[in-house]
């Protein structure tokens, strides 16, 4: 049985279902799933779990995420990307030093309205089947971060944006905020995610049959499930420890057996704690766990 996360750089038109789609069939594999979702325009970094790596899904899609982004100022629209139908337009710009300043002021951003174009739930319909139907429902303000951003300014109307943000954050709401702020409108008009977390899309394999990548290919690229949690707390276990939980039974855990991860992340605003990972004497990731005052309880065993 193989159990990797492989890096993948989704093409522009792919959906990440797509990209999924397409690993199940290349790889043989029903169990195929991926962590944080890419709209089709954009392209770039895409994790995509196989097998019993699956279970970590919900780790790494918790990830900050880097993106290369263009907005284009001027032009408003009704998505707040190039797929949408214009709103406003014009053909005066603000300056280039207040322009800076509004990008700056983005940063450490702390909530955010979903664009009425999301895939986010209000009253238990997604936003973007009302405003296809013509209705508006507005959600509420959600908690993102916005850690670091940096703009050019040098091709404008058009604006790169180079920004590492939580998970949850609408980059094409920042681009449309940013517009309005500005007083002249603005959308996004090309989206790249570089990294998540300590994965970068320089790692990355493509999707696209035409290239011809076979199973064996993406599996020597893949990364193994012990490798793919540098941000998590940790706890080493006993060969007897490991034989227990392997039947699902927790081991008895005190705080200063759990180690920090090399890799410090922030958790996105929102977040309780990360999980703990917990390694098999041979250093094979064994299960994650919630460790607290009550005891160990096992969230995902890879027995």
């Amino acid at each position: 049985m193989a159990d990797f996360l492989h890096l993948l750089d989704k093409p522009e038109g792919w959906t990440s279902h797509d990209v999924v789609a397409r690993m199940r069939r290349v790889l043989g594999e029903r169990r195929v799933g991926h962590a944080g979702t890419l709209d089709p325009f954009a392209t770039g970094l895409l994790l995509v779990a196989e097998g019993r790596a699956t279970a970590l899904l919900h780790a790494l899609s918790l990830l900050p995420k880097r993106y290369l982004a263009c907005a284009r100022l001027g032009v408003a629209t009704d998505t707040q990307d190039r797929t949408g139908v214009p709103l406003r337009t014009t053909r005066t710009l603000p300056s280039r030093q207040a322009i800076e300043s509004e990008v700056e002021r983005l940063r450490g951003l702390t909530m955010q309205r979903p664009p009425l174009y999301s895939a986010v739930k209000v009253r238990g319909e997604r936003l973007y089947k009302a405003a296809r139907r013509g209705e508006t429902l507005e959600a509420g303000e959600r908690p993102i971060r916005v850690y670091e951003i940096a703009a050019d300014v040098e091709s404008l109307p058009d604006l790169t944006l180079d920004l590492t943000v939580s998970r949850g954050t609408y980059v094409r709401t920042l681009a449309h905020d940013l517009g309005e702020a500005l007083g002249c409108g603005a959308h996004l008009i090309s989206l790249r995610r570089t990294q998540s977390g300590p994965f970068s899309v320089e790692q990355a394999l493509t999707p696209l049959p035409s290239r011809g990548i076979e199973a064996s290919e993406y599996r020597a690229n893949a990364v193994l499930p012990s490798h793919a949690v540098p941000h998590l707390p940790r706890a080493a276990l006993e060969e007897e420890e490991a034989r227990g939980v392997r039947h699902g039974r927790p081991p008895r855990l005190g705080p200063e057996r759990v180690t920090p991860g090399p890799l410090s992340v922030p958790l996105p605003p929102g977040g309780a704690a990360w999980p703990t990972a917990l390694f098999a004497p041979d250093g094979a990731l064994l299960a994650l766990a919630q460790i607290s005052p009550e005891g160990v309880r096992l969230l995902r065993v890879f027995p």
